[in-house]
């Protein structure tokens, strides 16, 4: 600790000790707040020894997925996109009429498309097309798209049409 000393005119000194700032931050009620320490805890297995981290299990299905995406050809992908960006459009619509819906498709969605985007884009890369000309394509592919229903539009359609069949089925059998 360090010391200051000072001269009065009493001709007696004092000593008064020079503190540093302290380390952590002060509260309204003038006593210290420790910080929680961050850890990272890794958790154990069912005998006791240590696991890979949930990290490692994520990286491995997207591993997995960019698999799967790259063995599809390009049309297939092109496909998916738009199937899934019909997807995403109904998510939104749902989310707007305040229906239930999982709000983690969204992330999971757009991640999707992105990874498939990202094949697409490596696959031109290979194929010698730059940037320029590579926007200039998805220009035409996106005006050459032609809107349908998403797959689960489609699901729902069909539910409701089995439902109204079996309903005038009911109907007719009971008269």
């Amino acid at each position: 600790m360090l010391s200051l000393n000072l001269s009065t005119a009493s001709a007696s000194s004092s000593t008064l000790p020079f503190l540093p700032k302290p380390l952590f931050a002060k509260s309204s009620f003038n006593g210290i707040r420790l910080r929680p320490r961050s850890t990272c805890l890794v958790p154990l297995s069912s005998s006791g020894t240590r696991t890979a981290a949930a990290s490692v299990v994520m990286m491995a299905k997207r591993e997995e997925e960019m698999k799967e995406i790259r063995q599809k050809t390009t049309d297939q992908i092109n496909e998916e996109v738009v199937e899934l960006k019909g997807e995403l459009l109904m998510l939104r619509l749902q989310q707007s009429a305040r229906n239930e819906f999982k709000s983690s498709e969204f992330r999971r969605m757009r991640k999707r498309i992105a990874r498939m985007l990202t094949v697409k884009r490596e696959r031109e890369i290979e194929e010698g097309i730059n940037k320029r000309l590579s926007r200039k394509f998805d220009r035409q592919w996106k005006k050459s798209i032609v809107v349908k229903p998403p797959p689960s539009l489609i699901k729902l359609r069909e539910q409701e049409a089995a439902e109204e069949a079996a309903a005038a089925e009911k109907a007719a059998s009971s008269s």
